[in-house]
């Protein structure tokens, strides 16, 4: 089946070659013709009896010469619905050699004609062979816009007018398969302003969305400068999402460099492009090469956060990869999924808590990792507050214990997942947090055979408890969606990035470390999900109602990254920073670890007071301002 179809492609190949070929035939005897015409005033009663003859004579070697030249030349090899300046070039090519062979004909036959002729039938073959090229595209063109009249079909805006413009337009244009017309683009250059690219007009700068949406009657718009900063991305969709319109964009400008840009390539808008900051990116070879062969144990490995970072390890190739989790049913899903994904790599799946104490010791004795990864934690920051003695017993000591059992075990690297509601929390879940990397940055003092880092992030968009599930599963529903203060803001990061970044410090970390990630501006909730209401295709306060429910206990309207006695400290990865460790009496700390411990155990209802004493920027709720 195989074969007959490649013998029925090079025999249509072939037949399309002929009919070119027979044209070019046609060309050289009506240019040579032609010339005579010219050359007598288009009277042919005038032109000798002799020249007629040498006519008849030269032809067939003009056709004969041409035919080899243009095949050699590979002029019937072309696409000829897709003809443009490549084949121009060669077209241009053929006819210069075609100077030597005419030359060698004249001489050898010895012709006599008027030297204009040889001039004019040149210039003639040469305008009629570029004309029927070209317009064998242009009837390709008009000919597929005519049979796609009538019926409705997208009116498409493109937003850039440069590389990646000029390849989606083009596409759009000659594809057969989307039925849409390319109505104008959009581009901030001034002096492109009134152009066309690909016979498309360039109507206007990125102000000019609504209006030109409305006069063109666009119905979707497809987002076309992958080079683009995240602040001028999401200036611009920000634009586009209050005209109703379909948004679609092109992969990142890595692709564009692959020429990895088509049609197929294109994606709807995600929130994720509204963020404001391009997304992170690092070198994951190094970090890959770092992990390989080594054993890696994940705690909460089954999390968002901790599962990611099980699929990124396994393509890391690790000699053992451990996922340590409470949550039986998360840990058999991550699993299945390392099973089937990378059958290659050693996988063993535990289940038990942190706060067990001969588990956690027994765990780091059998298999005694190289690298640790504590994503363990309680993160739900209202239930915390409802519950702070398991938030003490789960974060604080959970993470004490698995940093004593790492040290006991001879472990590399110990790198635990902070937030940065650790900095000045107004919560138990993020004093909890500022705890863990105190125990974090004690250990790395008191245990030198282990490098001990912390790295804080912000929100995690698709994470467990994040707003994006909860906002999509009620705009779902039909609203209302929940918001709990308008002027509420928070920084945000994908879990990818999370990880990444998780990853990179694992592979900076040299002991005692805050690793800190350079999140761009902060995102007022209010405004994700209108953003997100409008991206599902519906219009806020309209089709789906927002409802201002109040800050919930402990939360605050916004968060902070770096506290301000720590410092800034830059790594080779310009969005990545390390705050500088904090001086603190570790022997005062841990006896207030115990006391932490004592406390929790017996379900002390003055635990915050308590966590308050250790961590002095703490401000619980007795103290917040009203």
């Amino acid at each position: 089946m195989f074969e007959k179809m490649i013998r029925g492609k090079e025999l249509e190949w072939a037949w399309k070659a002929a009919v070119v070929a027979f044209v070019d035939v046609l060309v050289i005897m009506c240019s040579y013709l032609m010339a005579l015409f010219v050359r007598f005033d288009f009277v042919y009663s005038r032109i000798p009896q002799l020249y007629i003859h040498e006519y008849l004579r030269s032809i067939p070697y003009w056709v004969i010469a041409t035919l080899v030249v243009f095949y050699i030349c590979k002029l019937y090899h072309c696409i000829w619905s897709l003809v443009s300046v490549p084949e121009l070039r060669k077209i241009i090519s053929a006819f210069i050699v075609l100077i030597f062979f005419y030359g060698a004909g004249i001489y050898v036959m010895k012709l006599d004609m008027p030297r204009s002729y040889y001039l004019l039938g040149y210039v003639f073959s040469f305008l009629l062979t570029v004309a029927d090229r070209f317009s064998y595209r242009f009837l390709h063109l008009y000919m597929k816009r005519f049979a796609r009249m009538g019926g409705r079909k997208d009116r498409i805006m493109v937003i850039g007018a440069g590389l990646a413009g000029q390849t989606i337009v083009k596409e759009l244009i000659l594809s057969r398969r989307i039925d849409c017309k390319v109505c104008c683009l959009i581009d901030d250059n001034p002096t492109k302003k009134g152009r066309y690219l690909e016979g498309v007009p360039i109507v206007g700068n990125r102000y000019d969305i609504p209006k030109m949406v409305d006069k063109y009657d666009i119905n979707r718009i497809i987002y076309a400068i992958p080079a683009a900063t995240g602040k001028n991305r999401k200036d611009i969709l920000n634009i586009c999402k209050e005209t109703k319109c379909k948004l679609q964009t092109v992969p990142g400008v890595y692709q564009l460099v692959n020429g990895e840009v088509s049609v197929s390539k294109l994606r709807d808008v995600e929130i994720t492009d509204l963020l404001g900051r391009a997304q992170i990116k690092v070198n994951n070879d190094e970090i890959f090469d770092a992990l390989s062969g080594k054993t890696v144990l994940v705690t909460g490995g089954g999390g968002s956060i901790g599962s990611e970072l099980c699929r990124q390890i396994a393509n890391a190739r690790p000699a053992l990869l451990i996922i340590f989790d409470i949550y039986e049913n998360n840990a058999y899903d991550i699993q299945q999924e390392l099973r089937k994904k990378n059958p290659g790599v050693k996988l063993e799946v535990l289940i038990g808590s942190v706060r067990n104490t001969s588990r956690v010791n027994w765990v780091m004795k059998k298999y005694q990792p190289d690298v640790v990864f504590h994503a363990a934690a309680h993160k739900h920051v209202p239930l915390m507050e409802d519950s702070p003695n398991e938030a003490i017993k789960n974060n604080v000591l959970g993470t004490y214990k698995v940093a004593t059992a790492a040290a006991g075990c001879g472990v590399k690297k110990f790198v635990l997942i902070s937030t940065d509601k650790a900095v000045n929390p107004t919560n138990i879940m993020g004093a909890s947090k500022r705890l863990c990397e105190m125990v974090v940055q004690m250990m790395n003092r008191q245990y030198s055979g282990t490098d001990y880092v912390a790295v804080r992030f912000g929100n995690v968009l698709g994470s467990n408890g994040s707003v994006i599930p909860l906002f999509k599963k009620q705009i779902a529903e039909g609203g209302p969606v929940t918001v709990t203060d308008k002027r509420i803001i928070r920084y945000f990061m994908t879990i990818p990035e999370a990880v990444s970044l998780v990853l990179q410090a694992a592979y900076y970390a040299r002991g005692g470390e805050i690793f800190i990630l350079d999140m761009g501006e902060p995102v007022k909730i209010d405004d994700l999900a209108r953003n997100l209401i409008r991206l599902s295709g519906y219009t806020p306060d309209v089709d789906i109602m927002i409802e201002y429910t109040g800050l919930r206990p402990g939360e605050k309207l916004y968060e902070e990254l770096l506290m301000e006695e720590e410092g800034l400290q830059e790594t080779e990865n310009k969005l990545i920073y390390i705050g500088k460790p904090i001086e603190m009496d570790d022997e005062w700390f841990k006896t207030k670890l115990r006391q932490l411990d004592e406390a929790s155990y017996r379900e002390d209802e003055s635990m915050k007071e308590i966590v308050a004493e250790i961590v002095p920027t703490y401000k619980y709720k007795k103290k917040m301002l009203k």
